[in-house]
């Protein structure tokens, strides 16, 4: 057994990748959770006592931070603040989450010598061409668009300094969209899911055009877990599954698949520096660490999403209203 603490497993990602790690390992699992509105306990419900703890603190916390990597054999980082629309409106959480909170993080593993997996976005290579063939590789140079993205640049170039210059034991894995449960329901696939089953007709950005590569969150745990595994220390891993799709294409998929008109949504204006592709190449990680994705069909795996919104309203609806508010409120 293993003691894994991992940050920011109340949200998204993280609580996939929890339950993922109880229901495939022995491993013991903590949870690091500052629970700010993106967290959630209720994602966490139903795990054994016996492997897993729940710490509810901030990761900029130096004195929290040290105590829980001295009992921890390795941290999988996802703490970070991560929506684009928010990090436009008030880039200091950003900063403070995404920059401070990985040096403290890091500082505390130095001291510890505890094995670090970084979790980190394909957003920091900014965008492709619509028409541009090439995709995203683990040498492709950093090119950040907003203040999100920036900042998790700058975390992972960090993660890179502290393995190089004080030995940290550390990989970094750069991920694509992800989708799945326990996803808030600001972020793209839910909030029209969940939209849909409200009675409100999508929202979509500009015409719709913008592309991301969609990744299920059961398939980035399993690649995550490869990574802490079989990973080389300082190596980077891009996680794919080759799901490229438009932002048109998705929604009009969502609406048919849940019974709707493909066309019964609604354009909108377009979000401030909007990067129009993402792709990522995962050649990498399944060559040399053998990892290979389960979802490959994109629309299976968007199929049991909608039945997981749709079987658990009391999860997501006490943000669903204050998420459209404020939406509303920027003409979105």
């Amino acid at each position: 057994m293993r003691r894994l603490l991992v940050t920011g497993g109340a949200g998204f990602i993280g609580s996939n990748f929890v339950h993922h790690v109880i229901e495939h390992t022995d491993h013991h699992v903590t949870v690091l959770d500052k629970l700010t509105y993106a967290g959630n306990l209720a994602s966490l419900d139903g795990l054994p006592t016996d492997r897993f703890t729940f710490v509810e603190g901030d990761i900029a916390d130096a004195a929290l931070v040290d105590r829980l990597l001295a009992d921890a054999d390795a941290v999988v980082h996802y703490a970070a603040e991560s929506h684009n629309d928010n990090s436009l409106n008030d880039p200091r959480p950003f900063l403070d989450t995404n920059i401070i909170g990985t040096y403290t993080l890091l500082e505390a593993a130095r001291r510890h010598g505890t094995r670090f997996h970084h979790i980190s976005t394909d957003e920091v290579y900014g965008d492709l061409e619509l028409d541009d063939p090439a995709r995203f590789t683990e040498d492709t140079p950093y090119n950040p668009s907003s203040p999100y993205s920036s900042t998790k640049a700058g975390s992972d170039l960090l993660v890179r300094a502290w393995v190089r210059s004080f030995g940290v034991e550390a990989t970094i894995s750069n991920c694509s969209n992800n989708y799945g449960p326990y996803q808030h329901v600001e972020k793209f696939i839910p909030r029209q899911i969940t939209n849909v089953l409200r009675g409100i007709r999508p929202k979509l950005y500009g015409a719709g055009e913008n592309v991301r590569d969609w990744i299920h969150a059961d398939d980035h745990s399993s690649a995550v877990l490869t990574i802490l595994d079989k990973g080389e220390i300082g190596q980077t891993y891009l996680i794919g599954a080759d799901g490229e799709k438009d932002n048109k294409s998705v929604v009009e998929l969502i609406l048919t698949r849940m019974g709707q008109p493909g066309d019964a949504y609604d354009h909108v204006t377009d979000r401030a520096g909007h990067d129009m592709r993402y792709a990522i190449d995962s050649t990498k990680l399944r060559t040399e660490l053998g990892w290979q994705p389960q979802y490959r069909d994109f629309e299976a795996g968007l199929a049991a999403t909608i039945d997981w919104y749709r079987k658990n309203e009391p999860w997501w609806a006490p943000a669903k209203d204050g998420v459209e508010a404020f939406y509303a409120s920027k003409g979105q």
